[in-house]
């Protein structure tokens, strides 16, 4: 196990060299003086200069990647153009909308998914299996902005059950903050379920057919017991490469639905840095988002002996 995990941490070290490049690449490969956009139109040419030398502009490029990387390895992105404070505090100030969303959102998928693919794999080609995909497919084909447009316009328009946006500090008021985060929590969930649950349903089917499974059944065990301890289990590895793969589109579908729900999150900060072309902050913020994405996958990959207990990690 630990020879599996340090091979799998070896072979993220030249994704992430690919990723800082293209990341680096981003302040240079935009058209135009990168000092002069962020200057604003207005800036005169001294201010230009400024702003070049600030950013490290006139270095070579490759002086300024090498200087580039090693502030990000201490979790140093520079400071915020328009912001007036460091990249990592500004991060720090907007990771808890984010992360706390996202939490939800996978949580709700995962209530609503598993129990979903097997109810619709067990009783396959039924009504009940029918009924299932369709919310399956509709949550995987519905947009997410246009999904949370008509929650808002339902529940907090029409209703006026739920807040229509806004963010309350869970440390502040947790039944305020709780009420405006399940209209953002259902929108990205509802998407992560639908193409979770279709996974969970096609390895359900397959595991069922195998011949333990039949086994179970010949030998007088309950169905659910059978379900349950002997197929979902197996069933589980592939969904779990799939949860993992949700959990990166939850994490870029943040972006638009905190700026629909009006989310002080990672994902808003993204969008405004965009808009005033604040560079270090859409490479900070990107950077982190791609790291924890493969820290992600690396757990899921070691997760799997715990899941199967016929896959084994050893030298080949």
């Amino acid at each position: 196990m630990t020879a599996y995990i340090l091979r799998r941490i070896a072979l993220m070290a030249p994704v992430l060299i690919i990723v800082a490049v293209i990341i680096f690449s981003l302040i240079h490969i935009t058209p135009g003086d990168p000092a002069a956009v962020m200057a604003g139109e207005e800036a005169t040419q001294q201010q230009v200069e400024e702003m070049r030398e600030r950013l490290g502009l006139n270095e070579p490029i490759y002086i300024q990647f090498i200087e580039w990387t090693a502030n990000a390895l201490r979790l140093d992105f520079g400071e915020s153009i328009f912001l007036r404070q460091s990249v990592s505090s500004a991060m720090v100030e907007r990771v808890q909308p984010t992360l706390l969303l996202t939490i939800y959102s996978l949580t709700l998928a995962m209530l609503i998914a598993i129990p979903s693919g097997v109810i619709a794999a067990v009783r396959r080609n039924s009504i009940v299996d029918r009924i299932l995909m369709v919310f399956a497919i509709g949550g995987a084909a519905v947009p997410n902005f246009f999904f949370g447009i008509v929650l808002i316009l339902l529940f907090a328009v029409i209703l006026g059950w739920l807040p229509a946006g806004g963010y309350v500090d869970i440390d502040d008021d947790p039944v305020q903050h709780f009420r405006r985060m399940i209209l953002p929590s259902v929108t990205l969930g509802f998407a992560a379920a639908g193409l979770l649950a279709r996974m969970v349903r096609s390895t359900m089917l397959d595991v069922l057919n195998e011949d333990y499974v039949r086994t179970a059944y010949a030998k007088g065990l309950r169905q659910n017991r059978v379900v349950l301890l002997h197929a979902l289990r197996n069933a589980m590895i592939p969904a779990m490469t799939v949860l993992g793969i949700s959990l990166a589109g939850l994490l870029g579908g943040s972006v638009v639905i905190e700026t629909v729900f009006s989310l002080p999150g990672m994902g808003r900060l993204v969008v405004q840095s965009i808009q005033r072309r604040d560079y270090p902050v859409i490479q900070g913020v990107v950077l982190v988002t791609a790291v924890i994405q493969l820290v992600v996958m690396l757990l899921i990959d070691v997760l799997y002996v715990y899941v199967d207990p016929r896959v084994r990690y050893g030298s080949d």
